[in-house]
């Protein structure tokens, strides 16, 4: 299993396991909370089809990275993504970011730039910023976020089934493009995260991106689900879109949060198309 060390946390080292396959282009996929390089399976599967060189990784505190009780906010997880990127030394990349990765994507092309980066995509992604706040009345109440937290700090497992019901929007789709088979998979996944990155992941989505896309001057692409509950379109995909100059905007019906499963086909197709 190939790991890149990022850090040390006292006596140990932070290293973050990552998987490279195939050749031709390179696509770094980040993932989402609480989950790991798995959650692109149907992604991996269709790019490494098309040719591309597909490299991913497990975000620190999540998978089979290391676990420290430090660094959940974006400056250190985009030096993250950039030891990675250099380590590597990737260059002319897609960088694609779903929900809390699209935070690493905008915050690693405006700190580092797009010398080693060719395009990116936030899919079902968190930015702009999600946060309410007199020059965002149409952000969500950070009353709600601390109600994530302390469910996460009492009762952990119960607290992720709770999020994957909305993840997914199982009551709707649950034994139609989801199963209770992957249902269980990823709250395994999840389960296995660290308990303090869990929580402490849950701030870092309140990061104000607004000044990072401004800067970007890539070809962008936004994929979003119409029916998403936890990153809903209006607070964030829609206003990403608008940010960004001449970014390509993809709204998939009835895709909730969990569309790289749910809806694996558009998004695909969304995501070869703007790589073409």
């Amino acid at each position: 299993m190939p790991y890149i060390t990022v850090g040390k946390e006292n006596s140990g080292n932070i290293d973050l396991y990552y998987e490279d396959h195939g050749v031709g282009r390179p696509v770094v996929l980040i993932h989402g909370w609480p989950l790991n390089v798995a959650s692109w399976e149907k992604q991996t599967n269709a790019l490494l089809a098309a040719g591309y060189r597909v490299v991913a990784y497990d975000r620190r505190g999540f998978g089979a990275s290391a676990k420290p009780t430090v660094g959940y906010e974006y400056d250190t997880l985009a030096a993250d993504l950039q030891a990675l990127m250099s380590g590597l030394n990737l260059r002319d990349a897609t960088l694609l970011g779903f929900s809390m990765g699209g935070g690493e994507v905008a915050r690693y092309l405006s700190k580092y730039g797009a010398d080693r980066v060719r395009s990116c995509g936030f899919l079902g992604a968190i930015p702009p910023y999600l946060l309410k706040a007199d020059d965002n009345p149409g952000g969500v109440p950070k009353e709600v976020f601390d109600g994530i937290q302390a469910i996460l700090r009492a009762d952990r497992a119960a607290a992720l089934a709770q999020v994957f019901n909305n993840f997914y929007n199982y009551d709707v789709l649950g034994g139609k493009s989801i199963g209770e088979d992957y249902f269980k998979l990823t709250w395994n996944v999840a389960i296995g995260a660290s308990p303090v990155g869990l929580v402490d992941c849950v701030p870092a989505w309140l990061t104000d991106f607004r000044a990072d896309l401004a800067k970007i001057a890539v070809p962008t692409l936004v994929v979003h689900g119409d029916a998403d509950r936890m990153v809903p379109f209006e607070v964030s995909g829609k206003r990403t879109h608008e940010a960004i100059k001449g970014s390509k905007l993809v709204l998939i019906e009835g895709a909730p949060h969990g569309f790289l499963w749910t809806h694996a086909a558009q998004v695909n197709a969304a995501l070869l198309d703007f790589l073409k």
